[in-house]
């Protein structure tokens, strides 16, 4: 089917995207991407890279993270068929290139983008030793340890509780719809990448994630940057214990690796994280060799 006869079936068969209180699910699809309403305001994008997370107010469109500048198009094109297109704030979770590569997107629509002072900085670094800064948008605003910002009837809360998946890396809360874009501190049964170059951390990353656990509600909807296969990019508290637990597990599984005296090559043909084994497939290498630079280096 056509995309343009597509979304209008689509919203024929759901009801047009409004500023009611009433809550609803709807999914606008093409075979490369896909936008799913987690209310009537506030929905995620997903097609390559990071997931996007937006909020629909008169007052303008906030979005979080970018994706690359392939992608990003799509989102702001479906945006822009709104009858207030207009668009406010971008937030970058973290600096990774496919959640802020597509900030350069935005740069001739909206004069504002926000991030953790540590992801401007390693977005400024990556760029230089890439030689690709003409082509990055940087954040115009950092903050520290929190930060709040009111559009239309949301209060939009900016978390930094310390290094994980980087340095840098922020919870943006939408307070009203109690929905929490985690970035990549989530990966929803999917091994992670974890960036020593840029400050992670496997022990304090399990420190963030219990500091969201305990700031936000069992019945708070998260987003996440990344999801295995046949598993959602948002979810609820559960899944950060789970992946808590999973890099509890990664640490434990390294750690009595070298106390047996395993070889690091050992240690990284490893297949199955004990105690964890929805996280499976391609990728372990990833932990392992950041769980055993963390604990066998100075």
């Amino acid at each position: 089917m056509h995309r343009r006869a597509f979304l209008q079936h689509s919203v024929m068969t759901v009801g047009a995207w409004s500023f009611t209180h009433k809550k609803f699910f709807q999914m606008l699809s093409d075979p490369a991407w896909k936008i799913t309403m987690l209310t009537d305001t506030i929905g995620v994008f997903t097609e390559r890279g990071g997931t996007i997370g937006f909020h629909l107010s008169k007052e303008g469109i906030t979005v979080v993270d970018a994706q690359f500048p392939d992608t990003a198009p799509h989102l702001i094109g479906e945006l822009k068929k709104r009858d207030d297109p207009a668009f406010r704030l971008l937030i970058n979770t973290h600096h990774h290139g496919d959640h802020t590569s597509g900030n350069i997107a935005f740069k001739d629509i909206l004069s504002r983008v926000l991030a953790h002072e540590n992801s401007l900085f390693n977005q400024r670094a990556v760029a230089i030793k890439n030689n690709n800064e003409d082509k990055q948008y940087y954040p115009t605003g950092t903050f520290g340890a929190h930060m709040e910002e009111r559009v239309g009837d949301e209060n939009i809360s900016l978390h930094y509780f310390g290094a994980g998946h980087t340095n840098g890396d922020a919870m943006i809360h939408w307070q009203h719809a109690d929905i929490v874009h985690m970035g990549d501190l989530v990966f929803n049964r999917r091994h992670p990448y974890v960036d020593r170059s840029a400050g992670a951390n496997i022990q304090s990353w399990m420190r963030v994630l219990e500091s969201a656990i305990r700031t936000f509600s069992d019945k708070t909807i998260f987003i996440y940057g990344h999801a295995a296969d046949g598993y959602d990019v948002t979810g609820k508290k559960d899944d950060l214990t789970a992946f808590h637990a999973y890099l509890g597990n990664v640490l434990k599984c390294v750690g009595d690796a070298i106390k047996a005296g395993k070889t690091k090559d050992e240690i990284l043909a490893t297949t199955e994280i004990p105690g964890s084994p929805e996280w499976k497939g391609d990728g372990i290498q990833r932990p392992l060799q950041a769980a055993f630079e963390e604990l066998s280096l100075p």
